[in-house]
Formats: structure tokens, C-alpha cells, sequence
């Protein structure tokens, strides 16, 4: 009897490890926000809809139940150093946006190694102009759109807020973007000297070109850029900066630290399980409604 409780419970951990080692820590941390409460108030309304050239594909979530109007939209996306991340891994923050009453869109893009430095800024751009293009038929409204992303995709989020050239040739109107929130995000790191930005930009000839803190403008939609003093792989410098480089502009821009807490945690705070370890998602949304005019 014992032996065979032995070999059930190592078959059990056996299962247990596979299954962790095939699954990205995103995607168990939306598995664990689904069982601990997450889907109530959000559903998904849209899985793997395609947009651009490349065979890119987005999903989207809303409300439940979905109120009467159109409602303002938060593109969000995430990170995983411009090499890894999938739009499915995410579901954890698109059912937190939504249950706050945003129709949220969680777009997939192309990654280091099969491309690099622009191409998945152009995905991102696509993404946009689709948004404009489809979204009123979902239930949100083209003209009150917010960007928002964690790590790589708050460079995305933050990049493509500031570049109004690079949504315009992928066919989508700058005016309509509302705000922009970036979690610890990555905007003034040149010289390149980190495996991953060197994968993702070092080819490009001009390499200012990559960074958002390039494109700082007075003009530049309100911007809340999270960091935190614990965060050791994209380090505060990166928000201090450009926060510090926009309000020398005149432009809107908040900056909130989180202290302690880790590159990780931050976006995990987005979460159901883990909401306590700082108020991300409070001061994420209070942002949105601000300037979205929810």
C-alpha cells in the first residue's frame, strides 16, 4: 500500500514538472488567476483574430455583461525581451482591464531571432490600424484608444505612442490615441549591452533610432510610466529618464515606483493572486478612466 502511494505521489510530481517545464510562468499565472477568481466580470469575445501581413493575431476582452455604448480600448502588450511571449499567456491581464469596463486587445507580434529592430514595432503599428479599422463592430470605440504593455511590450506601448510616424504609415490615426501606460519598460538603453537588445537592435545603422526617449515631443499623449527600485532587469533610469525628458518638454507624463518590487512582480500585480503586492492595476485604471473619459 505504501509503495503504491509512493509511486502515485512521484507520478503526480512527475506530471506536475512536465507540465511546468512546457508552460511559461505567464501562462500558469493566468491558469492560477482563472481558478482564484479572475473570470468573473470579463470574458473573451474574440481568439486568434488575424490582422496585418505577416500572419500575426489578437484576442479580445470585455466586460460581462457588456454595457450599452461604445467603450474605450487598452492595447496591451506584453513582454518577454522581443524573443519570447505569446497573446494567450496574457488572458490574466486582459480579464483584469476588462472587468474595469475596457474592451481590452492583447495582440501578438514577431520576435527575435526571425526578425528584428523595426519589425515588431511595424506589428504593433498593424495591430493599431486593425484596432481603428474593426474594433466599433466588437463593441469599443476607434477613437478613444490607450496603449499599455509590460517590459518589451511597454517599449512597444510607449514607442508607438510617441512615434506618430510609424502609426500613420501603417495606416492609423495618432489622434486617436488617448494615453499610454508602460510597465517597466525599457526607453533609454543605448549603448546596447544586454544579450536581448543586442539580438533585437544592435544590426540597426542609426541606433538612437530605437529609442523612445528619441521621440519625446510636447505634443505626446499623457503618459504613466511604472518602475521600481527592485526591478533589476530593466532598471528605473529608464522611466526616470524619459519621464524627466517629457516634463522638460511640457508634455503630460506621470512616473510611479513601486519600490521593492521586482520586474516580475509588477505585472503580476495585474493578477487576482498577487493584487496585494502593489497597487498597479488601482493606478493603471485611475490613469485610463482620467484620460480615456470613461
Amino acid at each position: 500500500m505504501k509503495r503504491g502511494i509512493v509511486l502515485g505521489l512521484v507520478l503526480v510530481v512527475a506530471v506536475i514538472a512536465g507540465f511546468l517545464a512546457f508552460t511559461s510562468p505567464p501562462r500558469l499565472l493566468s491558469h492560477y488567476d482563472r481558478v482564484t477568481g479572475g473570470t468573473a466580470g470579463a470574458r473573451q469575445i474574440a481568439e486568434g483574430s488575424r490582422f496585418g501581413g505577416h500572419g500575426q493575431s489578437l484576442d479580445i476582452w470585455a466586460p460581462d455583461p457588456m454595457p450599452a455604448g461604445k467603450l474605450p480600448v487598452v492595447i496591451f502588450w506584453y513582454g518577454g525581451g522581443w524573443a519570447k511571449g505569446d497573446r494567450t499567456s496574457y488572458a490574466f491581464a486582459g480579464r483584469a482591464l476588462a472587468r474595469e469596463g475596457f474592451l481590452v486587445v492583447i495582440p501578438d507580434y514577431r520576435k527575435v531571432p526571425d526578425v528584428r529592430f523595426p519589425a515588431f514595432l511595424d506589428d504593433g503599428a498593424a495591430a493599431v490600424a486593425w484596432v481603428e479599422k474593426n474594433i466599433a463592430q466588437h463593441g469599443g470605440d476607434p477613437e478613444r484608444l490607450a496603449f499599455m504593455g509590460h517590459s518589451a511590450g511597454a517599449y512597444e506601448a510607449v514607442m508607438l505612442a510617441l512615434d506618430a510616424k510609424r502609426l500613420t504609415a501603417a495606416g492609423a490615426d495618432p489622434a486617436n490615441v488617448k494615453a499610454a501606460v508602460g510597465l517597466s519598460g525599457p526607453y533609454d538603453f543605448y549603448p546596447f549591452d544586454k544579450p536581448r537588445s543586442i539580438a533585437a537592435f544592435s544590426q540597426w545603422p542609426r541606433p538612437l533610432e530605437t529609442q523612445p526617449i528619441a521621440f519625446a515631443r510636447a505634443d505626446a499623449p499623457p503618459l504613466l510610466l511604472v518602475t521600481s527600485d527592485g526591478d533589476e532587469t530593466v532598471r528605473p533610469k529608464n522611466a526616470n529618464n524619459l519621464g524627466a525628458k517629457l516634463r522638460e518638454l511640457g508634455a503630460p507624463v506621470e512616473v510611479k515606483n513601486y519600490g521593492p518590487l521586482n520586474h516580475e512582480e509588477v505585472v503580476m500585480a495585474l493578477s487576482v493572486p498577487f493584487r496585494k503586492k502593489g497597487p498597479v492595476l488601482a493606478d493603471s485604471v485611475a490613469f485610463l478612466r482620467k484620460h480615456l473619459g470613461q
